[in-house]
């Protein structure tokens, strides 16, 4: 993801803002990467054809469907869970592309192959009967540990744009409790000033609606600036603005020097954007440049992931973490607090007291019971 990695200060190379974004279609690098993937999955399946004294080249279209139903049953990845289907897709891929090169007709698109196929994705065989493996959750201690991390570590106005988008959304996806979904589908005008104060944002993915009715969640101010999402919606919308009125030069001046964020700025009136309908977070060039088009779920993923690590955490919690994380963190940290149920649900969504038990901490061995604590 190119256009949202770390900003890099140091690099000039810019076009002007008036310079119709490019779009460069893959051709080698990915091209290299699939023939790199195809040889190791023949490899993969010439060993498994030697191994049970079966014909590799030309496969027998029976000996591709032993082939998958012996790994759905007893194969699996490096971290024990089984291969996805989509993985398996690729490898009758391989296989065909090196019978092509090789003369013979593709054994993948024989009807028993598909079928066998078919029978694997709708009949999960024991190893892949295994629970979803969920996201872990970012709590406020976490928040607030990567929020400083990250806003120290800025060197220049390219990595503020960096910082004061992904502080918001950080901030705003906790907050708000909301899925990365619909972090990315947030347009500039759906925000609007709460008359109580705040904001409010909509959420058009809400657990159990089943109606047409849009929801909103109210973001209020907290009482620290620096972890208060109003805040930084504010300053980022700031780069909003000065990009979408007048380009770099804009935001250049904005965050060459920029104002010490040092107290609340989210008091007073919101101004209003001169492009209600453009997306709220968007990816960003390395050189600082702001795109035109909305932030995917997987660059949040892989933002909240760069963010961690950048501020220390161990690879083997970074690998739990990802666009969830945000929403669960809530959830959990409400539950952790005390909060009601029915409110977080209100908050988030849920329809079902059920759902919200997954986001509880498992118990410990010697933990307090509440037997004990109740009063007899």
């Amino acid at each position: 993801m190119s256009s949202l990695e770390s900003s890099t200060p140091g690099d000039h190379s810019t076009p002007p803002s008036t310079r119709p974004l490019e779009f460069h279609p893959p051709s080698a690098p990915q091209a290299s990467n699939t023939r790199r993937a195809y040889s190791a999955d023949w490899d993969r399946f010439e060993r498994w054809c030697h191994h049970n004294h079966r014909r590799a080249l030309p496969a027998e279209p029976d000996t591709i469907a032993a082939y998958l139903a012996d790994t759905a049953t007893h194969g699996a990845t490096r971290q024990g869970r089984p291969y996805s289907h989509a993985t398996l897709t690729r490898w009758i891929a391989a296989i065909n592309q090196r019978h092509r090169s090789a003369g013979y007709a593709p054994p993948g698109t024989d009807p028993r192959v598909k079928t066998a196929l078919a029978t694997i994705r709708s009949h999960p065989t024991p190893s892949s009967a295994q629970p979803p493996r969920r996201t872990a959750p970012l709590l406020v201690e976490d928040l607030t540990t990567i929020l400083a991390v990250t806003r120290n570590a800025c060197t220049g106005w390219a990595s503020h744009v960096a910082e004061r988008r992904d502080s918001a959304v950080l901030l705003t996806g906790f907050a708000g409790a909301l899925r990365r979904s619909d972090l990315e589908t947030l347009r500039i005008g759906d925000v609007t000033a709460d008359p109580a104060g705040g904001l409010r944002i909509p959420v058009k993915h809400s657990t159990g609606a089943h109606d047409d009715s849009t929801p909103t969640v109210l973001l209020p101010p907290t009482q620290s600036h620096w972890t208060c999402p109003p805040c930084a919606y504010t300053r980022w919308l700031q780069v909003i603005n000065a990009w979408d009125t007048t380009g770099r030069p804009g935001v250049i001046r904005l965050l060459r020097h920029p104002t010490p964020f040092d107290a609340h700025i989210c008091h007073g009136p919101l101004r209003k954007p001169p492009h209600p309908d453009a997306p709220l977070f968007r990816p960003i060039r390395k050189n600082g440049n702001l795109t035109t088009t909305a932030l995917s779920g997987s660059a949040i993923h892989a933002m909240i992931r760069r963010r961690a690590h950048d501020a220390g955490y161990d690879n083997d919690i970074v690998a739990q973490l990802g666009g969830h994380s945000l929403r669960a963190g809530f959830i959990a940290q409400a539950l952790r607090n005390g909060t009601d149920v029915h409110a977080i649900m209100q908050h988030t969504g849920h329809v079902s007291t059920a759902m919200l038990s997954t986001y509880l901490p498992a118990r410990t061995p010697g933990a307090a019971s509440v037997a004990a604590e109740i009063g007899l």
